[in-house]
């Protein structure tokens, strides 16, 4: 078990606060003037636009000789192509690095093969920043069912193949090899997620802390603001990277625990790697510790006298620095360069859109938020929102839509009570479950009045909610305005939401509402679309093989989708990423809060049949669906009736296996399979479904008024990737 060590004394602080700061930043650059003044660089550049090189951080030898500079004080490593947007991680790092006075230069995505691709900008001065990217490389590069994806949206072009697996820990060693003393320091989500021991899912077993298989000096977790500024402080002001042990949202090593005072130890590498147990109370500590305000610092013990000491969460961003980052002179594009590949296709998804705020204290068991982002939530302003909504009404390609008004959820715009401000969020105590927690401040206002303004700007004809809602905090809202205005202004015919399950054994275990929570929302949301006259629907996400999830709970959400009247395209199937409550569920076989066992499905063949139960009106998934019904004890639902999800016998013509047709009707009901994707396990777009929730009857009317195109990606990553999650 994880022993505690609190010997209290005066907590660290930096050294270099005040005008000492400024005076570092001074003497790193004597000529700050110089900077300023940049010569005209290569013209070329997206014509739409009329960027030049000289408006983006330089990427090349060519680049820094233009500005003048005969070196950068950060070269930022990265595995995704640069985009100069507030969406993506390394615009906010790089941007902001150069508003507190620093030269930073850029190589993206750079030829893990030769080494020589890391020195084209030179030695940094002070260190090099290194990110996987948005995402974490391996979800980036692999589907729950391990297959190779076809496209990187991150990359020019949408080719993969531009990145290594395991990104940031390749990139470190790469500069290691050249570079044998400039520090590194690792950030972003694949870095932030994998600082501790972490259970890999792609090889299936624990890794260390991504901090010793990388060679890198620190690792800024979380959303890195306020700690990749006081880093670069430190090392302006020639403190050493070893000697960097005091800035909250790090994680740092050292050979001796005489100087780490206040800590708690966690059980030790030789005890985590060797018993699941010991992992799972590993993991309940860690999260336990995981809010700025109550969180302790965390000491993991390796072998030969090395530990890995994680510093307690970073404070969140103060509303004038939140929207501070935001409003840094981004050109909102993507680097010339890939002008000639089509640009970045990831882009597309987020470039007409606002992140209004960040954290989430819907606690979801299988979202990474709580590690990454923290409980506590964050806003922008409304002046700020305006601001950056009327830069895109003047895009040359603004067609009057704004796509979504969000964050990873996107009605939550305050923190849930005033308490988490003051002594953090509830230890061991959800906000939300199992049911919303009477201390909440349930109030859709400040969102309400953000919309109206929004809506209100010349040149918008709609203003849309695409991130996600919470719809058991919408519902708890006495005053049904937000509801209301939402069917009436901001749906696109169809709207997301994520009940995940329908299995109140599944859904306790995730951490989710009721079903009888989301079949109220489903009636209120009905009743109000008819009030409007409107004819909307709602698109569920639904889930696959989550831990709790038995073949006795597969069939009870087929039973929910055949009642829905039309089948998935696309199934999520569980993907257990670095980090994830679930995730250590899936690992351990146990609930790390309660050690209680948990049932996991992890079997490629169980989880065909539970992907299969969803999408049993697939002809091809014929065989399995029957497998998994007889297994289960419901061959009641084998049958000609309308409430059968199969026939008895396979209807004539019939073929199973992947080039099976998808034109025969569904089996049992009568209605026809609407769509047939392939179960890739990455969520993509949804038909719509009926807004009167289950039903059973006519064809349901999928797609009507257009898909939701500009959804964010929410593979595997906690509803992160695409919302400028991702930071350091």
């Amino acid at each position: 078990m994880a022993s505690s060590h609190r010997a209290r004394s005066p907590k660290h602080t930096s050294p270099h606060a005040g005008g000492t700061r400024a005076a570092a930043r001074r003497q790193a650059h004597p000529e700050p003037s110089a900077r300023t003044k940049a010569p005209a660089l290569d013209p070329t550049g997206p014509t739409a636009l009329g960027f030049t090189r000289a408006d983006f951080p330089p990427t090349t030898r060519v680049d820094m000789d233009a500005r003048g500079w005969d070196a950068c004080d950060f070269v930022y490593v990265c595995g995704d192509a640069y985009v100069d947007h507030p969406s993506f991680g390394a615009a906010i790092i790089v941007r902001l690095l150069e508003a507190h006075g620093y030269r930073v230069g850029v190589i993206a995505q750079p030829d893990w093969r030769d080494p020589a691709s890391v020195t084209v900008l030179g030695e940094p001065r002070l260190a090099f920043l290194v990110s996987a990217g948005n995402m974490d490389s391996m979800v980036n590069h692999y589907s729950v069912s391990k297959h190779r994806r076809r496209t990187d949206a991150y990359t020019p072009g949408g080719v993969a193949g531009a990145r290594p697996d395991h990104a940031a820990a390749v990139y470190g060693n790469l500069i290691r090899r050249t570079y044998k003393e400039t520090p590194i320091v690792l950030g972003g989500i694949e870095a932030s997620l994998r600082r501790l021991a972490h259970y890999d899912y792609w090889s299936d077993r624990l890794k260390r802390s991504i901090l010793l298989d990388s060679g890198a000096d620190l690792i800024s977790y979380g959303m890195g603001e306020r700690s990749i500024v006081e880093i670069a402080d430190a090392l302006a002001a020639g403190l050493p990277a070893d000697q960097i042990t005091y800035i909250d949202g790090t994680v740092y090593r050292t050979r001796s625990l005489a100087e780490v005072v206040d800590y708690t130890l966690l059980p030790s590498w030789d005890e985590v790697s060797s018993d699941k147990l010991a992992y799972a109370r590993s993991f309940a500590v860690q999260y336990d510790n995981m809010d700025p305000i109550r969180g302790g610092r965390l000491v993991e013990p390796y072998p030969h006298d090395v530990y890995v000491v994680q510093n307690p969460p970073a404070a969140p961003l103060a509303q004038e620095e939140f929207d501070a980052a935001y409003d840094l002179p981004y050109t909102r594009t993507y680097h010339p360069d890939y002008e000639a590949a089509g640009g970045v296709p990831a882009l597309a998804e987020v470039k007409m859109s606002l992140i209004s705020n960040r954290g989430c204290f819907g606690e979801c068991s299988f979202c990474a938020l709580t590690f990454h982002q923290g409980r506590i939530v964050q806003a922008r302003s409304h002046e700020s929102l305006l601001a950056e909504a009327a830069k895109i009404t003047a895009e040359p390609d603004f067609k009057g839509y704004i796509n979504d008004v969000g964050g990873p959820t996107a009605n939550f715009r305050q923190p849930a009570c005033k308490n988490q401000l003051k002594h953090g969020a509830c230890l061991r105590k959800r906000c939300l479950w199992p049911r919303v927690c009477r201390s909440m401040d349930v109030d859709h206002t400040d969102y309400v009045a953000l919309l109206r303004k929004l809506r209100a700007l010349p040149g918008v004809k709609k203003v849309f909610v695409r991130s996600g809602i919470r719809f058991d905090y919408a519902l708890a809202d006495a005053d049904g305005t937000f509801i209301r205005e939402l069917c009436a202004h901001h749906v696109s015919g169809q709207l997301k939401v994520a009940p995940e399950h329908v299995s109140d054994a599944v859904l306790s275990v995730m951490g989710k509402p009721s079903r009888a929570v989301y079949d109220r929302f489903v009636e209120k949301y009905r009743a109000v679309n008819r009030e409007l006259g409107k004819d909307q629907y709602l698109v569920p996400y639904l889930m696959s093989s989550h831990p709790g999830s038995t073949l006795k709970e597969a069939v009870e959400l087929a039973e929910y989708v055949r009642d829905m009247g039309y089948m998935p395209e696309q199934v999520q199937d569980f993907y257990p990423t670095p980090s994830t409550m679930s995730t250590a569920m899936y690992y351990t076989g146990v609930d790390p809060r309660t050690m209680k066992p948990v049932y996991v499905p992890r079997s490629a063949h169980e989880k065909a049949l539970q992907r299969a139960l969803i999408q049993y009106r697939k002809p091809e998934n014929y065989d399995l669906v029957r497998e998994a019904l007889e297994r289960a004890g419901r061959r009641d639902l084998i049958g000609y009736g309308p409430m059968c999800l199969i026939r008895p016998v396979r209807p004539h013509g019939q073929k199973t296996g992947r080039h099976a047709g998808s034109k025969h009707p569904a089996a049992g009901s009568g209605r026809r399979a609407a769509g047939g994707g392939k179960p890739d396990g990455a969520r993509g777009a949804r038909p719509a479904a009926d807004p009167r929730g289950p039903r059973t009857g006519k064809h349901a009317q999928g797609g009507k008024r257009g898909a939701n195109t500009a959804g964010r990606n929410r593979a595997g990553q906690g509803r992160e990737a695409n919302r400028g999650g991702h930071r350091g």
